[in-house]
């Protein structure tokens, strides 16, 4: 990343402009032009310094709901299973860990009730149980990167 990538990540991470052409009011607060900002966000994404670039909805807040899921998967079948658990729309993100509970995903739902069925329908899919470590409190770090 270079000084201006670093400008508008941390530009961006810190509001982003609700209106009728957000790029180009973004770009214009960054001093560029809303092609540049864009050809910017696309090489961060495309060369894995971003790996999202999107809004954060609160699924409970909208009236859904979302949870912390993992499983115990051998690693024989942990392609297989992963595809099948990505493949629910449902899934925000899925990552393996070095532990006996060797996958973990996000599921955001519009109900509490369709986190449910949907970790049955991964049970049912994979063959394996998923453990529902569903959120009690709420904390809130705002992370800000600063060159």
């Amino acid at each position: 990343m270079d000084e201006l990538d670093r400008r508008i990540v941390n530009t961006l991470q810190g509001g982003f402009p609700l209106c009728e052409h957000p790029y180009g009011e973004a770009a214009r607060r960054l001093g560029l032009s809303e092609n540049e900002l864009l050809c910017r966000l696309e090489a961060l994404l495309a060369g894995n310094i971003l790996t999202r670039f999107g809004p954060l909805f609160d699924a409970e807040r909208l009236g859904g709901a979302f949870s912390l899921c993992a499983m115990s998967v051998p690693d024989e079948d942990f392609e297989r299973v992963a595809a099948i658990v990505n493949a629910h729309s449902e899934v925000a993100h899925n990552y393996e860990r070095a532990h006996r509970l060797n996958m973990w995903f996000v599921l955001a739902a519009v109900s509490p009730s369709a986190i449910g069925e949907t970790i049955r329908r991964i049970e049912t899919e994979t063959g394996y149980p998923v453990l529902n470590l569903p959120r009690e409190e709420e904390f809130f770090v705002e992370l800000r990167l600063t060159a």
